[in-house]
């Protein structure tokens, strides 16, 4: 029986993880492939004591941490969270079935379609939704970023350095992006934005070829991102119908306590830090979250 079971491992959930040690609380961490979103990334700047290092080191630093105050991972997939009669829950993963008092749910999210002919089966070949992670597939290549927010203009300044030509197509002729990023992006000789167009089909032979647009242009490129959002994944708890809100985000008070009792949400599933995606807010909400798990758990 533990006092808290953190679900997924990141920017809000080694916090979490790292806090509820240090409460004392019976905690572990439930997760596959620790590190999130974040670990992917290829360079961060704007969390504070970091200048400039990559999204894993800065994970590995936050794991290191937790595990110095106590705190304990298990590298399995959770499928199903049961919530019995006497308040507790049970968390069943690919092998194991564990009781929690509480739940700290900081399941991130799933990467957005743009829903066009030929993206799901090129996905991880010529389709990506990760520059970091297949940026090697296009080397000194031509590629097309769909653009959505920071997401995409980050992508395309990190694949500026390593593709012959970056594409950034995008629906509008106004940026929705932090004025640092949109500036760097103008300085690149090598990203070239196209804009009030939309990408409506990927054509290939044997690779892909040309991108189809609205207007029925077609750019050649050899590869495209999709950086257009992501959905708040809530579908372990879906079943105890939360309060979302139009974003489907969980809506979560100041002590990031979710609508059902004893389960606590932080990172980008709720409405909370006013939705901004960054690091800093992440940190802040797992630590949150782990501090009103023990002020609730001191009231029983």
């Amino acid at each position: 029986m533990y006092d808290t079971i953190i679900i997924w491992a990141g920017s809000a959930w080694y916090p979490a993880w790292m806090y509820a040690s240090r409460y004392k609380l019976k905690n572990i961490i439930l997760w596959a492939q620790p590190g999130g979103a974040l670990a992917t990334s290829h360079k961060v700047e704007n969390y504070p004591g970091t200048i400039s290092a990559p999204g894993k080191k800065i994970m590995d630093n936050f794991k290191k941490h937790a595990e110095i105050n106590g705190s304990e991972i298990i590298h399995e997939m959770v499928q199903s969270i049961e919530k019995n009669k006497n308040w507790k829950f049970t968390i069943k993963t690919d092998n194991k079935e564990i009781l929690s008092k509480t739940i700290i749910l900081a399941t991130g999210n799933n990467y957005r379609k743009i829903w066009v002919p030929w993206e799901n089966k090129f996905l991880g070949k010529w389709v990506s939704y990760c520059a970091t992670c297949d940026w090697m597939f296009f080397k000194d290549r031509d590629v097309v970023i769909a653009w959505w927010w920071n997401t995409a203009l980050t992508e395309a300044l990190y694949l500026a350095d390593i593709c012959k030509k970056v594409y950034i197509v995008h629906r509008r002729n106004t940026f929705r992006a932090e004025n640092i990023w949109i500036e760097q992006v103008k300085q690149k000789n090598n990203i070239k934005l196209v804009l009030n167009e939309e990408i409506k089909e990927i054509n290939w032979w044997i690779f892909v070829e040309k991108i189809k647009l609205k207007s029925w242009d077609f750019i050649i490129a050899d590869g495209i991102f999709i950086a257009i959002g992501s959905v708040p994944n809530t579908k372990l708890i879906d079943k105890f119908k939360p309060k979302k809100d139009t974003d489907w985000t969980l809506m979560v008070n100041k002590r990031q306590e979710t609508s059902i009792n004893w389960i606590y949400a932080a990172w980008d599933v709720t409405n909370n830090s006013n939705k901004s995606k960054q690091t800093i807010m992440s940190a802040a909400e797992g630590c949150l979250a782990a501090n009103s798990v023990h002020e609730d758990l001191l009231r029983l």
